[in-house]
């Protein structure tokens, strides 16, 4: 149909799916660097929120410096707001939508080991 687009995203991880001029929407799946297992590091944007919606399975926000767990609910919108450090832990078979600006990068976000305690880039 003439002006409609129509995106999916099946695969592992993180994916943009919809860039407007200002904002973007991304699908994010269970893969191994979301896993409890996995996570290393929280991370802040500096210049936008980042909202999160569980569509299926299990996820969990950490949020803060101190990376409070807080347990998602299906179709609930959780906003982290700029500035503050964060990271998601899924299971197998969870799909989130991220929403978040268009310019959201590594050079405009902030990394933090949560062994060491240490900030870096990417």
């Amino acid at each position: 149909m003439e002006g409609l687009e129509i995106f999916e995203h099946a695969g592992e991880g993180y994916k943009r799916l919809v860039d407007g001029p200002k904002w973007t929407v991304a699908s994010l799946n269970y893969a191994q660097r979301f896993d409890a297992n996995g996570i290393t590091y929280l991370e802040r944007h500096n210049l936008t929120d980042e909202t999160f919606v569980l569509l299926t399975g299990e996820a969990t926000l950490l949020v803060g410096r101190e990376a409070g767990r807080v347990r998602m609910e299906p179709l609930k919108f959780y906003n982290v707001k700029a500035g503050v450090w964060h990271n998601i832990i899924v299971t197998p078979g969870t799909r989130v939508l991220v929403a978040e600006n268009s310019d959201t990068s590594k050079d405009n976000s902030d990394f933090l080991d949560i062994k060491t305690g240490e900030t870096f880039r990417r």
